[in-house]
């Protein structure tokens, strides 16, 4: 009788072992799961600024593409002033 406890004990031992193993797992499974969640909501985030940010930066580059020719502009409007004293 004695070596039949022996065993039934190790098998409690080892389903307690097994029982643990397993919370700890699914601990760390719903740990991983929330991560991923946040990294999921972080990087739609970061793409909707991003996609904010393009668009802006393309607007500006659309209203300042030009500007390199303001200075012929002035140079012209210098000239075109100094033309205009003489025949005024």
């Amino acid at each position: 009788m004695t070596l039949e406890l022996v065993p039934i004990a190790a098998l409690s031992e080892n389903q307690n072992a097994w029982v643990a193993s397993l919370v700890v797992g699914v601990v760390v499974l719903l740990v991983v799961i929330a991560l991923l969640e946040l990294l999921r909501r972080t990087v739609l985030k970061l793409n909707d600024d991003l996609w904010q940010t393009w668009v802006s930066g393309k607007a500006v580059v659309k209203n300042t593409a030009t500007s390199y020719q303001l200075k012929n502009v002035r140079t012209g409007a210098e000239d075109l002033a100094s033309e205009l004293r003489n025949h005024g």
